[in-house]
């Protein structure tokens, strides 16, 4: 009786890559066709890396949409989720606009989903904080003359962030003022 070789319990990119270089074209073709086919986020992942489609934010807004501004609020949140849209996104292109582009869009649609519903929850608010404080050095980081549409939006964020509570404005109002915005619209 043959014995099989035992399995790595834990195989790594080291394995898989040892397996791919045993594959023609047409065979790495069809696992990237099987892996598109496999779930949303690999399609986004690809259309993203490749520049497909009219706006390649699109499905990772619509993610951060779907968990931090559910069009339903009875369905769950979840920042995390959320978040990792954009993490997404920044393995897939990366692109510091688009970085900066989807961290606002994060910031604004919290405050759209908080225009219609409160919330308690200092974890949520901690990660908004945390997610203007990204946006600010994204955008800073952008060549000036794609900054002012994005500082426009964030001071507008900014502002709404005064009626929050849970220290949120004067979070804000710290990061603005450490950029060098004060005094600034």
């Amino acid at each position: 009786m043959a014995t099989k070789k035992p399995s790595k319990a834990n195989p790594s990119w080291s394995d898989v890559k040892t397996k791919l270089a045993d594959f023609d074209r047409a065979g790495l073709l069809g696992l990237v066709q099987d892996l598109y086919a496999a779930s949303k986020d690999n399609k986004a992942f690809l259309h993203a890396r490749f520049g497909l489609g009219d706006d390649p934010l699109e499905p990772y807004k619509d993610v951060i949409t779907q968990w931090i501004n559910p069009p339903d609020y009875r369905k769950p949140q979840s920042v995390a989720k959320a978040k990792k849209a954009i993490s997404d996104y920044k393995k897939a292109l990366g692109q510091p606009e688009g970085l900066a582009e989807l961290t606002v869009f994060y910031c604004e649609e919290v405050f759209d989903f908080l225009a219609g519903c409160g919330m308690d929850d200092e974890g949520f608010y901690d990660a908004l904080v945390r997610m203007f404080e990204q946006a600010l050095k994204y955008v800073l980081a952008l060549p000036k003359a794609q900054q002012a549409g994005l500082l426009a939006r964030l001071d507008r964020v900014r502002q709404l962030g005064q009626n929050v509570g849970w220290g949120v404005g004067g979070d804000f109002e710290h990061f603005w003022s450490e950029a060098g915005l004060a005094g600034q619209a």
